[in-house]
């Protein structure tokens, strides 16, 4: 039995250099709604960011002047600073949520920012009609922080070598490298949501001006509702979500920028270059498209049987616009809570809990356990079933389209794949199991709860609150944890923490 190496002191140097590189960056973003909070004259919120911010810098910059290391990062390095940062980067944003005064306990708090850096979009904030505009504002930029990836944003900002983003890049759940230098890509990363985020925000303000908003509130609003919709995070300027703004326009814009942020950015880069055919072609375009269209079928049918809508237009703003809010992980909603339970049957709901498991695209800003994994799931099958009804003496190659080219399926990724697959449901059971124990919900409640926030997605069927028991809560939020970074990071923070404790010391 290999004994584990215990980390020495440049080890733990290394790992909070760059931690302290992530709260640099986490306290520049409090200064913008610090900014804001002056102006409208927010000063209980200003001071809440103040002191979040101060907290941030200050102790980032004393990691950079103390920690400073131009040792490469390993993969152990690398595992260990993206579990970590999600971790500590969840604590530091609670800190001005919880100065505010919105939220009933640190807990509270600390599942607001989690559910914002990780794109969840599940709130447990009180009064949010009635938020000062830089707290609101606040959440929907730690969405747009967490759906690039915090550690790739801080990183790429300050120009870390390319080396060591590679490896953090892998470590946050990134699968596919756009261009061939890792600082490239993540630049380009932010070229697509700047892009999406000058059109999408300008017709989303147009909507909903012509919808009678003042221009001021208009470009608020849009402003907000990009963050939550190209990020796939969920959060909504008000408690009633989309259906606040009764608008069809505002629902196809913010349809099509879920889908935009649901699409893996390689493929948003062959859309770039002129390729379409690359996109129809990949393995989890198609993934998609067949999974989305059997869910799509099962709402409709599963609504109709139940009486639920009887129009063409009711069965696309509530059935379709709630899958698609799934597929993509976003969580907007257009329904209350217990619409699900009391009006929608069996059928619907349940392709709606199928479609948030699988969720949307490896290397985008979505949640779930992936289209890529249930493709490779689905070929394994198919690879297997082939192998059985074949000659013993034939040999049985499976292929798939991903990264620009034809992939031979091998055993390791479907093994990988399936183990992720396997983690992501025993999670979800988890938390259902967890659930029941309090005796307050039954199975359909807990189990959707469990798979929406397992998976980052965000649409409530009324567990999540502020009066939430406290123990749930916090399973909650380790799952929302392990759903953004997909369990490897976080398995190889646990095995770093045993070797710290029982690990023989480096020689």
């Amino acid at each position: 039995m290999t004994t584990l190496l215990r980390p020495g002191a440049d080890d733990l140097k290394m790992i909070g250099f760059y931690l302290g590189k992530v709260l640099l960056g986490l306290g520049i973003v409090m200064v913008i709604p610090l900014v804001v909070a002056l102006f409208a004259g927010e000063w209980n919120s200003a001071t809440a960011f103040l002191i979040g911010a101060s907290l941030c810098v200050i102790l980032g910059a004393v990691s950079d002047a103390t920690l400073a290391t131009r040792r490469p990062l390993t993969w152990a390095h690398g595992m260990v600073i993206v579990a970590l940062a999600w971790l500590l980067g969840a604590v530091f944003a609670a800190i001005p949520m919880y100065l505010s005064g919105r939220f009933g306990d640190p807990i509270d708090a600390l599942f607001e920012a989690m559910s914002a850096l990780t794109t969840t979009g599940m709130s447990v904030i009180h009064d949010l009609d009635h938020t000062p505009l830089s707290d609101d504002l606040y959440r929907h930029l730690l969405q747009f922080a967490g759906g690039q990836g915090i550690v790739i944003v801080v990183l790429s900002l300050f120009a870390a070598g390319g080396a060591r983003v590679a490896t953090l890049y892998a470590a946050e759940a990134r699968d596919e490298r756009i261009l061939p230098n890792f600082i490239r890509t993540a630049r380009f990363i932010f070229v697509v949501a700047t892009t999406f985020l000058v059109i999408g925000t300008t017709a989303l303000f147009l909507a909903l001006w012509a919808q009678g908003f003042s221009p001021g509130r208009a470009l608020y609003h849009a402003i907000n509702l990009f963050f939550a919709s190209f990020d796939t995070g969920g959060f909504s300027p008000m408690q009633a979500s989309i259906a606040y703004y009764h608008s069809l326009s505002v629902e196809l814009i913010v349809i099509v920028l879920m889908l935009a942020g649901t699409l893996a950015f390689g493929l948003h880069f062959a859309l770039w270059r002129d390729d379409p055919r690359e996109v129809l072609r990949h393995l989890e375009t198609r993934t998609l498209l067949l999974t989305s269209s059997v869910f799509l079928v099962a709402v409709t049918v599963g609504l109709l049987r139940a009486g639920t809508y009887d129009t063409t237009e009711a069965l696309f703003r509530k059935g379709f616009f709630t899958l698609m809010s799934a597929v993509s992980s976003t969580g907007h909603q257009v329904n209350a809570g217990d619409i699900y339970l009391s009006d929608w049957g069996v059928l619907a709901p349940a392709a709606i809990v199928g479609a948030m498991a699988i969720g949307g695209m490896a290397s985008s800003t979505a949640g779930g356990i992936k289209a890529m994994r249930v493709g490779i799931a689905i070929k394994t099958v198919v690879h297997d079933i082939r192998r059985v009804l074949l000659p013993e003496s034939a040999l049985v190659v499976t292929t798939y389209h991903a990264g620009g080219k034809r992939r031979v399926l091998r055993d390791e990724t479907s093994r990988g794949a399936t183990t992720i697959l396997l983690l992501f449901i025993v999670t979800y059971l988890i938390g259902a199991m967890v659930g029941l124990l309090y005796g307050e919900y039954d199975i359909t409640q807990t189990l959707f709860e469990s798979v929406s926030v397992g998976s980052n997605i965000g649409i409530s069927i009324g567990v999540v609150g502020p009066d939430m028991p406290r123990g749930l809560q916090l399973v909650y939020i380790v799952q929302m944890w392990l759903g953004r970074l997909e369990y490897v990071a976080v398995f190889a923070f646990v095995g770093y923490l045993i070797a710290l404790a029982r690990g023989r010391a480096k020689a």
